[in-house]
């Protein structure tokens, strides 16, 4: 499975997404991937847990699980039971605790228990898409690479970027407009801001760095007062 090839752009539109990111990283200078890890394993076992619940809720549990079992085969040596009491706080626990256990035996079947290092390996191990092996890629191991979550999707669409939804037109967009060395910095950046400011539901357009840049800036909450309120 290769990336979407990325679509040449006016010199107008890249230099938009310049003064976008130039924008972001003056709104989040301290930006990381909000999920802790130590190791790629960690990575990526915390967003297989991620799934459907809080990036905060996963960081209070994984300190504990991790130091209960530290590797793969460890992971997947595991008793369902003991492991569900460690991961009830990220909710659907008894099919997280079996979701983890099956990844990590397949690590430890397939690659001796080393998280791998390219996508095609990473989306063919269980419960594992490109959203989750991107991550891991960009975040983990320094590979440039664009994560499509729900945040960046809808930041991405508001921006006028891609459709409403589409995972790989989003995936797309980001990599035309951006340099691949900028590649991960972006995408944690569009996260933070779809996760602070782009809500879902009413977006602080009137707090928003991006409303000059922005074709919806007209979508959310225009009173600067009310849309600070909405910040996170």
């Amino acid at each position: 499975m290769t990336s979407p090839a990325p679509t040449a752009l006016p010199i107008a539109e890249t230099r938009r997404a310049r003064r976008i990111l130039k924008l972001l990283l003056a709104r989040y200078p301290d930006h990381r991937l909000e999920l802790d890890f130590a190791s790629p394993l960690q990575l990526l076992v915390a967003a297989t847990l991620a799934a459907q619940t809080l990036d905060e809720r996963v960081n209070a549990v994984t300190p504990t699980l991790f130091e209960r079992y530290p590797a793969a085969a460890d992971l997947a040596g595991a008793e369902q039971e003991e492991m569900e009491q460690i991961l009830v706080p990220v909710g659907y626990y008894r099919q997280k605790t079996r979701n983890v256990i099956k990844l990590a035996a397949t690590l430890v079947e397939r690659h001796d228990g080393v998280v791998p290092e390219t996508l095609e390996e990473l989306v063919a191990l269980p419960w594992v898409g490109r959203k989750t092996a991107n991550m891991v890629l960009g975040n983990a191991f320094g590979v440039p690479a664009i994560s499509v979550d729900t945040h960046v999707s809808r930041v991405a669409h508001r921006l006028g970027w891609c459709p409403e939804k589409d995972v790989d037109a989003a995936e797309a967009a980001i990599q035309a407009r951006f340099d691949k060395k900028d590649w991960v910095t972006v995408n944690q950046l569009l996260i933070l801001h779809g996760r602070r400011t782009c809500h879902s539901r009413k977006p602080a357009c009137g707090a928003c760095p991006l409303a000059r840049e922005c074709p919806s800036a007209a979508l959310g909450e225009q009173d600067p007062e009310k849309a600070r309120a909405l910040l996170k």
